[in-house]
């Protein structure tokens, strides 16, 4: 048995635990965040004629 295995690690509630939040302050972050959705598509998009 393992001596960390009576060790509790930090308590997160759960509202806690799904508050996720994206921040784009910066018009770069913006502009790159949306360029990889994008990507995501596009590639997607190919992969899927690629197999046909």
């Amino acid at each position: 048995m393992s001596k960390d295995r009576g060790r509790e690690g930090p308590a997160f509630s759960g509202q806690d635990a799904r508050q996720g939040e994206i921040i784009l302050r910066t018009r770069t972050q913006r502009i790159i965040f949306v360029a990889g959705l994008i990507g995501i598509v596009v590639l997607a998009l190919v992969l899927a004629l690629a197999v046909r």
